[in-house]
């Protein structure tokens, strides 16, 4: 709409402007000609004696001051003329012959006596007749005959399709008057023509002045203030702010070749694209969480904590990134309690979940505004405890929202119905001195699985649930299958995906406080009553600080990054090196990095969220392409790394860990 207004606004300006042009054109021509009448000295004749012309030329003359109804034709001396159409005929005759003489249009006549036809007037005829005095005429009858010349008519074919035209003849008074009187309606028609374009001159000038008034301050604040001003403001800078922040080259010359020299480390790079940072939502905040968008691979999410420092601000904060837009968040969401848990349906584009530190489970619609659509009571039935840990498990048709506390309780939840969850699991270790609670720090589920998950706790181990009663084994935590190894909370645990010619899903990654990365092989054998501690296979020592967050590449098989309390991101390549990383990165100002997540597209970007409220982006180039040799290069490393022969024809790989804590 605005646009329309607009356009219509620039077609009345036009139009204005194309009016005044053509009134300083006529005005031009005007002040031309009447500069070239002066040069030339065309004299100017009395209206009284342009009359008396018009009468000489018309056929008459006064007689003794007689009126204009006694004057009879000298060429007709027997036949009186009708004084009405006499004294209108000599009055328009003088009227032209005013303008006429005044332009010099008037050419000279022939003289008077050698013709019965009266002689064309010019101007120093004009001049003569005005000075000489009026002789006496002697009358002569003539009788004349104008005997039309007969017309030929030939028959043919376009004798019948063809109109013949007739010309019609009029005497040279006829000629005159017929001429004056266009002429006296083409002027009427310009006078008519010039009032209506004046008019609507007017009425464009009055309809864009009140178009483009000054409002007032009153006015001005209407505007601002309006939800409609509002949206349209902040959808279409966001549209601006992605064109100047795209990072595109748009004047890149392709007649330039590219230069030839090649670095060999160039796939081995790890680069910073970004950095995501607003001085209102981030300042005095941590992330503590983050996670990509199964859709749109330039969009990311995160969720902060309480800042002190801002009263009037939400406590909880999440806010939605986009690659294309790197000054402000595409969405900012709203908590009435810190976020510490947060990740977009893998099932509908639109929702984000977060969890928080009062135990609520939200849920926000980019189509909505900044509060959230859904949420759990304050009840005993869900969370009463931080939520720390949430994952989507299921089909499109068929999913749940498993969401863990640090009280132990697991509860599932369907999307569109947080009033209560349809489950509610209490994890309990009946081994504990004091209580029989097990604080859960983190969860994870492994691929193609939706019933038994693993959850890591403060005391440092990683127990195995299941949400169901199966075969063997009962709904809630194992007892007897303890994977113990960390020496303090553990803040991260990730299965291996499941992709390639070789299964590798039952490898996780475990995290800790203890400096240390920790590499498992799930249990397969069968429950007993005996309590069985499963150690790690391997133990990554390489950090100098809290190792917050680990993460298996979802791409190549051997690769993992991590994340730790020094600011530092190292990538690991198992095919390569198991002592040192193959790429430490330290990012930012040094401040601790707590979260680590790889973009689900193909694995070449990683977020990083840090403690100073940064949303890091780093690429890392072609390393997360992997090689066909990858996933046999990687059981030959888990061969090494166990001690224990495998069968490289076999999925299964790996010897049993329970042997391994036994040596």
């Amino acid at each position: 709409m605005q646009e329309r207004r607009r356009a219509e606004l620039e077609a009345k300006r036009a139009r204005l402007a194309e009016y005044k042009r053509a009134r300083e054109e006529r005005q031009k021509a005007t002040a031309e000609n009447t500069r070239r009448r002066e040069s030339e000295g065309s004299p100017s004749i009395a209206r009284g004696d342009a009359e008396d012309i018009a009468a000489q030329v018309l056929g008459e003359r006064p007689r003794n001051g007689g009126s204009a109804g006694d004057r009879t034709p000298s060429s007709m001396p027997g036949t009186p003329a009708p004084a009405g159409y006499a004294g209108y005929a000599a009055s328009a005759l003088a009227s032209t012959l005013i303008g006429s003489i005044g332009s010099g249009r008037l050419s000279r006549a022939s003289n008077a006596s050698d013709s019965p036809i009266p002689p064309q007037i010019t101007t120093e005829t004009i001049v003569v007749q005005q000075e000489r005095f009026i002789p006496d005429l002697i009358d002569v009858e003539e009788e004349l005959f104008e005997l039309p010349k007969k017309e030929r008519v030939i028959y043919n074919k376009e004798v019948q399709t063809t109109e013949v035209a007739t010309e019609t003849y009029h005497t040279p008074q006829e000629d005159m008057v017929q001429r004056i009187t266009k002429e006296q309606q083409e002027a009427e028609f310009a006078a008519a023509r010039e009032k209506e374009l004046e008019e609507e001159e007017a009425k464009l000038e009055k309809e864009i002045e009140d178009e483009i008034r000054e409002l007032t301050e009153e006015e001005r604040a209407s505007v601002f203030i309006a939800p409609e001003f509002i949206e349209f403001l902040e959808q279409s800078s966001k549209i601006v702010q992605r064109a100047l922040s795209d990072g595109y080259d748009y004047i890149r010359d392709y007649t330039i070749g590219a230069d030839s020299g090649h670095d060999e480390s160039e796939g081995k790079r790890v680069k910073k694209v970004c950095a995501f940072w607003d001085e209102r939502w981030c300042k005095n905040r941590s992330i503590t969480d983050v996670d990509w968008s199964p859709k749109y691979p330039e969009l990311s999410v995160a969720s902060y904590n309480k800042n002190p420092a801002a009263l009037n601000e939400p406590d909880g904060v999440v806010a939605v990134w986009n690659l294309h837009l790197l000054e402000r968040p595409e969405f900012v969401f709203h908590s009435q309690s810190d976020v510490l848990s947060v990740c977009f349906s893998p099932f509908h584009s639109n929702l984000v979940f977060g969890g928080t530190y009062s135990g609520q489970i939200l849920l926000w619609d980019t189509r909505s505004r900044h509060l959230p659509i859904l949420k759990t009571p304050l009840s005993a039935s869900g969370h009463t405890h931080p939520v720390y840990a949430m994952q989507t498990v299921g089909t499109q048709n068929a999913h749940n929202l498993i969401t863990s506390s640090t009280d132990g309780t697991v509860c599932s939840w369907l999307v569109d119905m947080l009033a209560q969850p349809q489950e509610t699991l209490e994890l309990v270790y009946s081994g504990h001195n004091k209580t029989n609670e097990v604080a859960t720090t983190t969860l994870a589920f492994p691929d193609n699985e939706t019933t038994t998950f693993y959850v890591g706790t403060e005391e440092g181990s990683v127990y195995q649930a299941n949400r169901y009663d199966r075969a063997g084994a009962k709904a809630g935590l194992q007892q007897n299958d303890i994977y113990r190894g960390h020496s303090g909370p553990i803040m991260g645990i990730d299965f291996h995906p499941l992709h390639g010619s070789v299964d590798f899903s039952d490898y996780f990654l475990t995290c800790s406080v203890d400096w240390t990365v920790k590499l498992w092989r799930r249990s397969t054998a069968k429950p007993s009553n005996t309590i069985q501690y499963i150690a790690p296979l391997y133990s990554f020592d390489e950090a100098d600080d809290y190792v917050y967050d680990v993460k298996w590449h979802p791409s190549h098989p051997a690769l993992f990054g991590t994340v730790d309390g020094s600011g530092r991101f190292d990538l690991w390549n198992l095919n390569m090196d198991t002592e040192v990383p193959v790429v430490p990165t330290q990012v930012g100002s040094n401040r601790a990095i707590n979260k680590l997540e790889w973009d689900k597209k193909d694995g070449r970007r990683a977020a990083l969220g840090s403690s100073d409220g940064k949303l890091y982006i780093y690429d890392i180039g072609d390393m997360g392409i992997p090689r066909e040799s990858e996933w046999t290069d990687l059981q030959r490393t888990i061969t090494s790394i166990a001690g224990t022969s495998l069968n490289v024809n076999s999925l299964d790989v790996g010897g049993d860990p329970r042997i391994l804590a036994g040596r």
